[in-house]
Parts: structure tokens; C-alpha cells; sequence
């Protein structure tokens, strides 16, 4: 696309020692210097003895980010856009406090450093969003103000259907944010069978379901 990317290294601390991770990033500059960031993992599912691809979890999601980052690139925009394809969202031996979500609090903790939170005025995370019978419920963890905008976006656009007035609650990428002030909300359909099983392929996605998501966020 000729665009920049800008590689973020870190080394993370985890239950099997350090392990060296790199966030990606990727600036589209606005008319303003107050950010977007739209971010995604692209890190999968570590298993020794199963073959995972991850399709929706997270491949759905770094194909997303390319393709909006496509998108917007080429028109003009009123504010800062960053894209953020985050590494080690993944357990990397099983979900508890300090083993996950390594990227996201990196990268949260190197913009606190660089006291640049106050320029993030919204986090869209998007995670697992490819499967073909997409349902996305309102995250009850996620800023409220930005999950009205984007489900009353979704109704404008004739997919209530795929973004479902039903609650749920998701430990993912946004917390960081969240807990550091940043406006977050998460994009996310947990209910998939194939979820961290070798049937997370190409067989259980569907590119309809990105299309979705991405026309649905772009009107919000």
C-alpha cells in the first residue's frame, strides 16, 4: 500500500521467561493530532502438540486492520488514525492475571511514558470477527458512549441482525486502555465453536462477516 510501518519490540515477562514480541504500527496523519487508534492481535494461540491456524482468532482481525487501513488511506479525515496490530494477546499458558495481553499493556505503558494517552480520543478493538454466523454483543466493559455509536451505526446500515442488543463481558485488548482512561470498546464474537481448536480455519470464517464489521465501523 506504501504505507510506513513502525515496528514497536518489547520483551515480555512470562510464566516460560522472557519472550521477544513486537507490536505494529501504523499512522495515517489527520487534520487534527487527536487520535483513533483502530487495534487487533495478531499473535495466535501457542499449543505444542495441536496444529492452529486461527483464522477468526486473530487472523480476522490483522486482515481487518490492512483492509481498513486501505480504506481510509484514501480519503481525506479530520483526525489522527494509528492502526495497531498488537503481539502476545494470547495466553501463553493459560488466562490468569500478568499472562496476557502483553502487547496492549506495552504499548499503553510506552504512551503513558510518552505522555501521549491524552491525545487517544477512542480505542475500536476488534478480536475474533471473522466467523460466518457473526453475532457481536455489547461488551459491558467497553465505554458505553462508544458502543451507542457503533450499534446505532450498525442499525443505520441494516445489520442489527449481526450487532445484537445482548450483553456480555470480555477480558481482552481494551482493558489496558480502559484502565489507563482511554474510551475503549472491544469487537468481539466469543460464541465460536471453533475457538482455540484446529477448526479455527477457513472453513468457519466468512469474508461477508468482515465486510460487516467494516462497514458498520466505518459509518460510526
Amino acid at each position: 500500500l506504501g504505507l510506513s510501518v513502525q515496528e514497536q519490540p518489547f520483551t515480555a515477562l512470562t510464566p516460560l521467561g522472557p519472550v521477544d514480541m513486537v507490536n505494529l504500527i501504523l499512522r495515517l496523519p489527520g487534520r487534527r493530532p487527536d487520535r483513533i487508534l483502530f487495534t487487533g492481535h495478531y499473535d495466535t494461540k501457542l499449543y505444542q502438540d495441536t496444529v492452529f491456524v486461527g483464522a477468526s482468532d486473530g487472523a480476522s482481525s490483522a486482515a481487518w486492520l490492512i483492509e481498513m487501513a486501505r480504506v481510509l488511506s484514501s480519503q481525506p479525515h479530520e483526525f489522527t488514525y494509528d492502526f495497531v496490530w498488537l503481539d502476545g494477546e494470547e495466553a501463553v499458558i493459560q488466562w490468569r492475571p500478568g499472562d496476557h495481553t502483553y502487547g496492549s499493556r506495552f504499548y499503553v505503558q510506552s504512551e503513558r511514558t510518552a505522555n501521549a494517552l491524552s491525545s487517544i480520543r477512542a480505542n475500536i478493538l476488534v478480536d475474533m470477527i471473522g466467523d460466518s454466523d457473526l453475532r457481536i454483543r455489547r461488551d459491558q466493559r467497553s465505554t458505553p458512549w462508544l458502543n451507542d455509536v457503533i450499534w446505532s451505526a450498525a442499525k443505520r446500515a441494516g445489520h442489527a441482525e449481526t450487532f445484537i442488543d445482548a450483553a456480555t463481558e470480555i477480558d481482552d485488548d481494551h482493558i489496558p486502555f480502559l484502565e489507563a482512561g482511554v474510551p475503549s470498546v472491544d469487537i468481539i464474537d466469543l460464541d465460536y465453536p471453533a475457538w482455540h481448536t484446529p477448526n479455527d480455519d477457513l472453513k468457519h470464517v466468512s469474508q461477508k462477516s468482515l465486510q460487516i464489521v467494516g462497514d458498520v465501523l466505518l459509518a460510526a
